[in-house]
């Protein structure tokens, strides 16, 4: 991992993703026609007629990489995005090139997994960028609609560190909440904003460190108290929500009475393929049986784990480890120490698809120092 003074030197990178219609051409329209002292390069992952340019561009559109009138950049990747990154790279340190920070706009319809593994496995990118958030947005009008349709959807939402909900004025109150639950549920660690494109604070999308190890571990009130309606403290782990059923996801099978009832915020009815859940433990771990458990695990499950992250208590280290990952790639790193007077206790969270829960709880517990 990389220290603190080198990452101020890194540049960093915000992955823009969400659903077809949701508002992503406009908001990146926005942050690059109003001059707010960043230089930006921003990469698109499509070339269609809602691009960006067509505004904002007077040059060839045959170039890859464009100049704006305003000191940003526009790029489209029509090869391999690694290339581009690389490309960028070069001409920034030749001078070519002015940019402060990278934002990379998927397509509506792709999973961003593959987009944050690449800051991960090629050498030159990870030196050089820093991968900062995954922002998602969901347009509140359609957003059920499109998670009961698309996986890739869920996995946008699933992959987050940050979602934004468009539209909200087209939607009653009480629609936007059952969404809010619905996102909630499938990813409990992403905060979510309620954005009107004319108006959003553009700090909202940029320095979240939402890949930064040393960040805490925030997980929605709301998704601990359904977890546990009668007590949303401190039990070990969370009990099994069924979201390892293996049939295929027809996205109407109503498990919600297979949860713990809560009448103040209902689970959503929705068998999502893309859920999540928190394993909580007072007691520490084995490092090396956890570090089989986890390699194993994610050998057998990576491509299923699209977040995972956590403030680990191990015996032994008399500091918390913080550790996250992206599919099959995982990192860990000493964190602050445990103060005195402090609970020591491990907090983690999984974001997947149909991942086996009792599996990872079980496999977790057994983990735990004896």
């Amino acid at each position: 991992m990389n220290s603190p003074s080198s990452l101020d030197k890194m540049v960093p990178v915000t992955i823009l993703t969400g659903f077809l219609g949701a508002g992503k051409t406009t908001l990146l329209k926005r942050i690059l026609t109003e001059y707010h002292g960043k230089r930006i390069a921003v990469i698109e992952n499509e070339f269609g007629p809602e691009s960006i340019d067509n505004d904002l561009l007077v040059q060839d559109q045959d170039e890859e990489i464009i100049e704006l009138s305003n000191g940003c950049v526009c790029c489209t990747v029509r090869g391999d995005l690694m290339r581009t990154l690389n490309d960028l790279r070069k001409r920034r340190q030749a001078g070519d090139l002015n940019f402060e920070r990278v934002i990379i706009e998927t397509t509506g319809m792709a999973n961003p997994g593959p987009v944050c593994q690449t800051f991960f496995m090629d050498d030159d990118i990870a030196e050089y960028y820093r991968l900062d958030a995954v922002v998602t947005i969901v347009d509140a009008k359609h957003g059920m609609a499109t998670l009961d349709e698309q996986e890739e959807a869920q996995k946008q939402v699933g992959f987050a560190d940050r979602i934004l909900v468009s539209k909200k004025d087209l939607v009653t109150d009480a629609e936007f909440a059952t969404l809010r639950s619905r996102i909630v549920h499938m990813n409990p660690r992403a905060s979510i904003e309620v954005v009107n494109f004319g108006e959003t604070d553009l700090k909202q999308l940029i320095d979240i460190s939402g890949f930064n190890l040393n960040t805490i571990l925030d997980i929605d009130p709301l998704f601990l108290a359904d977890e546990h309606p009668d007590a949303a403290h401190d039990h070990d782990h969370d009990h099994d929500h069924d979201h390892h059923h293996d049939h295929h996801h027809d996205h109407d099978h109503d498990h919600a009475n297979c949860s713990h009832p809560d009448h103040h915020h209902p689970k959503p009815a929705h068998d999502d393929t893309i859920g999540a859940f928190v394993f909580k433990s007072d007691k520490p771990f084995d490092p090396e049986r956890l570090e089989e458990f986890l390699g194993g695990v994610v050998q057998v499950y990576g491509p299923d784990l699209l977040r995972y992250k956590g403030i680990l208590y191990m015996k032994g280290i008399n500091k918390r480890m913080l550790f996250q990952g992206v599919h099959m790639l995982m990192g860990a790193e000493p964190g602050k120490p445990w103060l005195a007077n402090e609970k020591k206790s491990t907090k983690m969270v999984f974001i997947g698809r149909k991942l086996p829960q009792e599996i990872f709880t079980k496999g977790l517990e057994q983990c735990l120092a004896k």
